[in-house]
């Protein structure tokens, strides 16, 4: 498949997918911001990061329910802005523990591959 290009010639971006093992961190990022059902977790994802990552259903709603049995957050059905029924995902203490540990290990991560870039 081409690449896309605009009128300039430029090419396209086009979302990435997530680095594997980030998806439960940005999840975990997302619901402590508050609770949102499953499809609120993507879009956030999505808008905060300017569109660069997508977040499939196919990887979203396994990745909830690993981290449901894991006890890192719980959920709940409530009505949804639209007045729907949906599956609301709220952070557990032992999720807002994991986010932090992810996060400094992620933060670590960062800086080796950084110095090994730039070496």
């Amino acid at each position: 498949m081409p690449a896309k290009v605009d009128e300039a010639g430029q090419h396209i971006s086009k979302p990435s997918d997530l680095v594997q093992g980030t998806l439960e961190m940005l999840i975990l990022k997302t619901l402590a911001l508050e609770p949102m059902h499953g499809y609120g977790v993507a879009l956030r994802i999505e808008q905060i990061s300017n569109g660069v990552f997508r977040v499939n259903p196919g990887s979203l709603l396994p990745a909830l329910s690993r981290m449901e049995r894991a006890g890192r957050v719980k959920s709940d059905w409530r009505a949804t802005e639209n007045n729907r029924r949906a599956k609301y995902y709220l952070l557990t203490a032992s999720g807002r523990k994991a986010l932090t540990t992810e996060t400094e290990q992620w933060q670590r991560q960062i800086l080796a591959i950084s110095r090994i870039l730039e070496a």
